[in-house]
């Protein structure tokens, strides 16, 4: 079957209903009527853009600590609750998610509001749960692949949040207390700023009703605007995390684009080609892994990342120490090959199918519908946009990738962050003579 014939017969219909909670809040409602579960997903614009300098970490912590303690239930009292709805919830530093049985929807539901709204970062978690990430981050000093991750997001957003990461330094959650998490919360965890979605088989009256009255005492505050970030242009930049280690992670890549850029479509069907496919389909993996066998871990892709900033354009390979200047000689050309060859038509064919075929397969949890319905709103998708996508996919030519990759690929412009035994002369000399 072709991609467009698939497209035609695997198409996603998501209908919902929104309101405006009186609190200030925004609420998606799809009802699922046959889903043996529901599930809730609230997004809080801010997130770590918000840490006070030298607090890295506060809205990590925050999001964490979110079911430790809510008004007059302790950690146990909500597991016990939890465990008797078959629900879960985990908090994180830009909002909360939530499932549970069909039968128990109004329980976890006014659980997760209670979370939301009246956390009570009780003083003994906050230190056990700080120490807990303390030692995580102890640990990670020592990691190649984490620190070479880190080098190379600061080589693409330069010291804007963006290019931080979210969970803090060692030194930063060393000075965190729970006045920070109170604080933090109650300056930035407001209505206005929240979109809630909830899938599951409730009329979507009888969920506005109950987070309504649920989430009444809920700060309204103000919305957060998206200014546009001054981030550093695209230029050959490395840098290396030197570790006596057999092989080396290395990262290349540049600043990539936002979900909304009108190319993204293109630039999806690109990744799968050029970098993003399953098993050994894309082009990276075959000529890094398959041909010359530098590795078994080999990828690249310029969408995943895309949201409202810009994301990156990033490959990675983890590889031995002579071997890294080949693996950049190798993501390069194929970066430049996919600019200046048209792709093949059954080459391009196996990657619409399956982009057609998993974006459709990829919503038949309530927990993933939740979440594009989040999505949707935060990236004003058009109302139609899941019927479309799958033919918009299928539709893609070879001009179209040609043309993208011409657009958001940026060889000539790449930085590189590489974690082992190798030098950083090794890595210009590598960018410089291809």
């Amino acid at each position: 079957m072709s991609a467009r014939a698939a497209a035609a017969d695997l198409v996603v219909r998501l209908p919902i209903e929104r309101f405006t909670l009186e609190c200030g809040a925004r609420l998606l409602v799809s009802q699922r009527r046959d889903a043996p579960v529901i599930a809730l997903q609230m997004h809080l614009r801010g997130g770590h853009s918000l840490d006070e300098p030298g607090l890295e970490g506060q809205a990590y912590l925050t999001g964490g600590l979110l079911d430790q303690g809510a008004g007059k239930l302790s950690e146990e009292q909500i597991a016990e609750v939890l465990e008797t709805s078959g629900g879960s919830i985990s908090g994180e530093s830009n909002g909360l998610s939530a499932a549970a049985a069909a039968e128990r929807w109004d329980t976890v539901l006014e659980l997760a509001a209670q979370l939301i709204c009246a956390p009570t970062f009780p003083a003994d978690k906050v230190r056990s749960q700080r120490q807990r990430l303390l030692d995580r981050l102890l640990l990670e000093r020592d990691e190649p692949r984490v620190q070479g991750d880190r080098l190379f997001k600061e080589l693409i957003y330069g010291d804007h949040w963006l290019g931080r990461p979210a969970a803090g330094t060692y030194e930063s959650v060393a000075r965190l207390e729970r006045k920070h998490l109170v604080a933090f919360h109650r300056r930035n965890w407001v209505a206005r700023r929240a979109v809630i979605a909830v899938c599951g088989p409730v009329e979507p009256s009888r969920v506005a009703k109950l987070l309504d009255r649920a989430l009444r005492r809920w700060t309204p505050g103000e919305d957060l605007p998206y200014p546009t970030p001054e981030l550093p242009p695209r230029a050959v930049r490395t840098a290396v995390f030197p570790a006596e280690r057999e092989q080396v992670h290395v990262f290349l890549g540049h600043l990539g684009v936002r979900r909304a850029d009108p190319d993204y479509p293109a630039l999806v069907v690109m990744d799968h080609v050029l970098g993003a496919g399953p098993g050994f389909t894309n082009r990276v993996a075959m000529r890094l892994r398959d041909e010359l066998g530098l590795a078994y871990t080999v990828h690249a892709n310029i969408h995943g990342s895309a949201g409202v900033h810009p994301g990156a354009f990033t490959a990675y390979i983890g590889t031995s120490a002579s071997k890294v200047p080949v693996a950049i000689e190798g993501f390069l050309r194929e970066m430049r090959r996919i600019q200046d060859e048209p792709v093949g038509d059954a080459e391009l064919a196996t990657a619409k199918d399956y982009v057609v075929g998993s974006f459709a397969l990829s919503f038949q949890r309530a927990a993933r519908r939740a979440n594009y319905m989040v999505t949707a709103e935060r990236f004003a998708l058009p109302d139609d946009h899941l019927e479309r996508a799958p033919k918009v996919y299928a539709a893609i030519t070879p001009e179209d990738v040609q043309r993208v990759a011409r657009a958001h690929l940026h060889p000539q412009a790449c930085v590189v962050a590489a974690a082992g035994p190798i030098r950083e002369a090794t890595l210009r000399k590598a960018l410089a003579s291809k």
